[in-house]
This record gives structure tokens, C-alpha cells and sequence, in this order.
């Protein structure tokens, strides 16, 4: 229990996860995987739109939410690099996300694409069951990115990925008689994009992605002990409407659901003694973590312990607004909905971009929200990315 222990708490501490406002007749049932700095928002302008990043117009960092965008970035190629304090509001200095990204458009209607987030988690004391103090570890997380995307019409496009994904959490320490080491893993993204704006960029645009469908990861050499990544399935809208050549405003909404096997439920029957409760309990995680990687996919819309009305609270929303002055100044807004028994991350975006010639500048707030220890762990996050717009696209190519 104590390595499931370790893995759970790093896991929450990485989401954000707040359960203080949960009702206290609710069961709290949170989907968790490993390595959930991959569900982080690694960039600033979908960041302040409540992270909606599906169908919105492509720029460099589309990688991010749909690389099937790339194609339709105006520029020949670009460069991003965003950096985000995390958890600030629990005191945490040293725990940071880093990402990077950059794209090449062969031409009009091909593009090369690679990223890379790189997740510091600072320094955490390590202890055993009795609160002695026995070492110290530096986490790190990073997940990089290959990506192809292409334009099959002058509306729609696809991208395709692959992924490494490193974990290393508690390399080389020895708790319990459990000896961990670094984790590693592969994964791929499919992803559609639909451009239904005119040339004035007027119109609807939609996208949908699969994300992170990969191997599980492990970090003892117990092969019956990994865990699952967060498989990820996204389906976004976007509405733009341009009233002159000063003002365009865009509406965002996105819905994503994690294709990761709900938690089951652990017997707790006092009538039972607690080695008959251990024996049952051990079958049933025993079960849980034998489901295979694909089956799981697709369970994971119906393994829900309380049905199809716990299957739909897992459901995540994303709303977000993006104005543009004169194609130079950006102001955004968003909101960002989880259910209180998944989760229970809500709060509001704020955001603002700068785009000179070459170089973009944007910048996201979370608003703070809640009080004492109700305050929501995400208040006051930040996130800065530069853009680099590397050359333009010659007419005709």
C-alpha cells in the first residue's frame, strides 16, 4: 500500500485536486493515473481561455491541443517556449512545468512538428511508515514529441504523434522493501481538425484528438504494478466572427474525458474480518490493473461504479473567449469545470497576448477562488509563453 500511497500523492499534488468543497454525502471517486503533468496546460493562450486549445485557430503551439492545426499556421515555421510555476498558492518554489515546441511546414500542406514539457517537482523528503526522515528526492517528469499533420482539403486536417514519456519519481530509493526506479513509457496522438472560417475569418471550426494512447508505466520491477497514463479523448467548437479589420472576438468549448478505468469499489463489510477484506480487496485491484491497455480505452466509458450518471461527471468542460485589436493585442477569458467528486478543479482564466512582426508575448492568470481551506490549489497560477514566427509562407507553395 505504501507504493500506491507515493504514487497517489504525487499524482494529486501534480493535478491540483481539491476535495474540501465536496459534499460530505457524496462518494469522492477521482479518476487518477500516472504522470498527470501531461494533463497540465503547457501554454499561456489557451491557458486563458479556460483551456480551450481544440478548435482554435493554429498557431505554434498547437502541437499542444490538436497538431492536426499545424498545417493551417500561416507561418513557414515558429518556435514556443512557455514557462508555469506550479502550485505557488501551497507554497511550493521550486515545482515548475517547462515546455517547449517548434513546427516546419514542408509545404502548404505538410508539416513536421516536436515538443517537449519538462515537469520539475522539486525536493521531497522521503520517510517511512514511522515519519523518520531517511533521504531526500528531486522528481522530474518530460514527455517528447514527434508529429506529422497534413491537410487533406483547403477545411480539414489530420496529425498524428508519438511520444516518450519519463518518470522518474523516486529512482534508486528503498521504501518498505520496495526498490523504485524511473518509469518509462510511449504513446501516440490522433487528431482531426475541421477549418470552417472564410478567407475573412468568419465561421465554425471543429476538432477531436485522442491523446496519450500508450503502454502503462512502472516504477518497481513488479510488472503486475504499473499504472495507466491518461489516455485522453477531446472534442472542441469554435465560433469566430470579425467585425472589421480592427476587431475579431472567437467563442471556444471544449469537452474531454480520460479513457483511464475508473477506480472500483473496495469491499468494507465489517461483518467480514479484516484478512477476509484484505483477500477480496487484493482480487479486486488485482483485476483492476490486469485490464489491458486497449480494453480499457473502451471501458472506460462504462465502469463507472455508480453508472451512466457517475460515467458523465467525468466529463470535463472548458469555455473560453478570445478578442483581437488589430490582429496585435489579444484580451481572453475562460472557465474550466470538473465535478466536485472528480476532481472538483473550477475556476475562472484571465489572459492577455501581444504579437509584433515576428515575436508574440501571451500571458494567463487563474482568478483565485475559495477561502482558507477551501482556497483552490490553482489560484494565482501563471503562464508566460514567447512565440517566434520564423518565416512566411511564399505564395503558391
Amino acid at each position: 500500500m505504501r507504493q500506491k500511497s507515493l504514487k497517489l500523492a504525487l499524482a494529486l499534488m501534480v493535478s491540483g485536486i481539491a476535495f474540501q468543497d465536496a459534499g460530505a454525502q457524496e462518494r469522492i471517486n477521482v479518476v487518477t493515473s500516472a504522470v498527470p503533468f501531461l494533463r497540465i496546460s503547457p501554454e499561456a493562450r489557451a491557458g486563458g481561455m479556460g483551456e480551450t486549445g481544440i478548435a482554435t485557430s493554429a498557431d505554434v503551439n498547437s502541437a499542444f491541443w490538436n497538431l492536426a492545426k499545424t498545417p493551417f499556421n500561416e507561418s513557414k515555421s515558429g518556435v514556443s517556449l512557455t514557462y508555469t510555476p506550479w502550485l505557488k498558492r501551497l507554497g511550493l518554489n521550486d515545482v515548475f512545468l517547462g515546455s517547449f515546441t517548434g513546427y516546419y511546414k514542408l509545404d502548404d500542406e505538410q508539416a513536421l512538428s516536436a515538443s517537449l514539457r519538462y515537469f520539475n517537482l522539486g525536493s521531497i523528503q522521503f520517510t517511512d511508515n514511522a515519519g523518520n526522515l531517511f533521504s531526500e528526492g528531486r522528481p522530474r517528469e518530460w514527455g517528447l514529441d514527434l508529429g506529422y499533420s497534413r491537410k487533406l482539403s483547403d477545411k480539414v486536417g489530420l496529425g498524428i504523434a508519438l511520444r516518450y514519456i519519463y518518470s522518474n519519481l523516486a529512482a534508486g530509493q528503498t521504501i518498505d522493501g520496495n526498490t523504485y526506479k524511473a518509469g518509462n513509457a510511449v504513446a501516440g496522438d490522433l487528431s482531426f481538425y475541421y477549418n470552417g472560417t472564410n478567407e475573412n475569418g468568419d465561421g465554425f471550426s471543429g476538432g477531436a484528438t485522442i491523446t496519450n494512447l500508450g503502454s502503462k508505466i512502472g516504477y518497481t520491477s513488479d510488472a503486475t504494478q504499473k499504472d495507466f497514463i491518461p489516455a485522453n479523448l477531446g472534442l472542441g467548437g469554435a465560433y469566430s466572427k470579425v467585425f472589421d479589420e480592427d476587431n475579431k472576438i472567437t467563442f471556444a468549448l471544449d469537452i474531454n474525458k480520460l479513457l483511464v478505468p475508473t477506480a472500483p469499489e473496495y469491499n468494507n463489510d465489517p461483518a467480514l474480518s479484516q484478512e477476509e477484506r484484505d483477500a477480496i480487496n487484493a482480487d479486486i485491484n488485482r483485476k483492476y490493473r490486469d485490464q489491458s491497455v486497449v480494453s480499457s480505452w473502451f471501458k472506460s466509458f462504462g465502469d463507472a461504479p455508480d453508472g451512466f450518471s457517475e460515467e458523465l461527471k467525468e466529463f470535463t468542460v472548458s469555455a473560453g473567449a478570445e478578442y483581437w485589436y488589430q490582429n496585435q493585442f489579444a484580451l481572453r477569458a475562460g472557465y474550466f469545470f470538473e465535478d466536485k467528486t472528480k476532481g472538483n478543479r473550477k475556476y475562472f482564466t484571465v489572459g492577455a497576448g501581444i504579437k509584433y512582426n515576428v515575436f508574440g508575448l501571451n500571458f494567463s492568470y487563474i482568478v483565485p477562488s475559495g477561502t482558507g481551506v477551501n482556497q483552490n490549489p490553482l489560484s494565482n497560477t501563471l503562464r508566460f509563453s514567447l512565440l517566434f514566427d520564423l518565416g512566411s509562407v511564399a505564395e503558391g507553395e
